[in-house]
């Protein structure tokens, strides 16, 4: 097996709950913040789970409730998936057949560059590089999974 766990069913492998674990580092200031918490992916009404996470984010000394709520859709090819934020605008697609997937989502004038990775059946990272005029951000998320 190599440096990557293949998930053939994106949807299936992410339905449950998994601990995380974010470090957030802005690369300019060079302040760094953590986020602590859950997320849940639970099925919708229709095809697809509702990602919901929730935890505590730590910035500059000061800890505060965090919430964000996404859509996993089935994506166009089998096994893989379209992430929405929760008002319905496109995020990205997610294939993670090869066990890893890049992807970009500009946001105005800046770029999201999404490195998703699997390591085995119960933990997965993320990887935004945020590059733009109002962010010089790196965001790295630890997935574990709890059931």
């Amino acid at each position: 097996m190599g440096e990557f766990w293949p998930v053939p069913d994106v949807l299936a492998h992410l339905a449950g709950r998994w601990r995380v674990a974010r470090s957030v580092r802005d690369l300019d200031s060079g302040d760094e913040g953590a986020f602590t918490g859950e997320t849940v992916f639970r099925p919708l009404d229709g095809p697809g789970l509702l990602h919901e996470e929730s935890g505590a984010f730590t910035w500059q000394g000061v800890t505060r409730p965090a919430t964000r709520t996404l859509r996993f859709l089935p994506g166009r090819v089998a096994g893989t998936a379209e992430v929405r934020f929760a008002d319905g605008r496109f995020f990205h697609d997610l294939d993670l057949t090869s066990g890893r997937y890049v992807a970009d989502h500009p946001c105005k004038a800046d770029l999201y560059r999404g490195e998703f990775t699997v390591r085995d059946a119960g933990h997965w990272r993320t990887v935004w590089r945020v590059r733009g005029p109002a962010k010089n951000l790196l965001l790295v998320t630890d997935y574990a999974r709890e059931d």
